[in-house]
């Protein structure tokens, strides 16, 4: 059986998210067996999201295990206002469970989808993402299926970038590769019925802390 992940965000009393991502990194929530964590990755805010939003990801064995312990997070944590979660299965990605642990600009995106349309949707970006890693120096970290919401499927992207320098270069091809890698996301992004993006930075990253005053 698969393994599923849950998509968090955590709404934080002003001026505590770190305190907040601090407890989250020491839960026993997220324990595991084999001294292994369910903790995917914790992510603050940069563009788009309010200061003291986290997002954070968990993944775990099933999805029955998945849907019991994400109605649990927040009960018991002091600094937290609400708590959103969202059930997701990965698609063409990430297809082994790799957290990410390198600094960087990462890029939420959401789509719905039109049912009719999800199967071109995904050949778009499997036939794409590779121009796109290779030329601006990003990866895709995955692309998860949240629920079908009747005539719309609505999936979770997030794109790694080495900082938004790359956000904005990569939304100016430059040569065939690059024109050829736009052309497919644009069509894409004709696809949706809607899609919104926020970009983070990575709490947990191993190479560098974030310390900018983001958003």
């Amino acid at each position: 059986m698969s393994s599923i992940y849950v998509h968090h965000r955590l709404n934080c009393e002003p001026r505590r998210w770190l305190d907040v991502a601090n407890q989250v990194i020491n839960l026993n929530y997220f324990a595991l067996a084999d001294n292994e964590t369910a903790l995917y990755g914790i992510w603050r805010s940069q563009i788009g999201l309010p200061r003291d939003t986290l997002t954070i990801i968990s993944v775990w064995p099933d999805a029955e295990i998945a849907k019991k312990m994400s109605a649990q997070i927040g009960f018991e944590m002091k600094m937290v206002k609400t708590v959103e979660s969202h059930i997701m299965a990965p698609t063409v990605r990430p297809k082994v469970i790799h957290r990410p642990k390198k600094q960087g600009n990462y890029a939420f995106r959401w789509f719905q989808t039109p049912v009719e349309s999800f199967d071109e949707f995904l050949n778009l970006c499997t036939d794409a993402w590779p121009g796109f890693e290779s030329s601006y120096d990003s990866q895709i970290i995955g692309l998860w299926k949240i629920e079908n919401n009747g005539n719309n499927v609505t999936t979770l992207l997030l794109t790694r970038r080495p900082n938004l320098a790359m956000w904005e270069r990569s939304k100016i091809p430059s040569g065939s590769v690059e024109l050829n890698v736009r052309r497919k996301l644009n069509r894409r992004y004709d696809l949706c019925d809607w899609t919104t993006v926020y970009t983070t930075t990575l709490l947990t990253a191993s190479d560098h802390i974030d310390k900018t005053q983001w958003s």
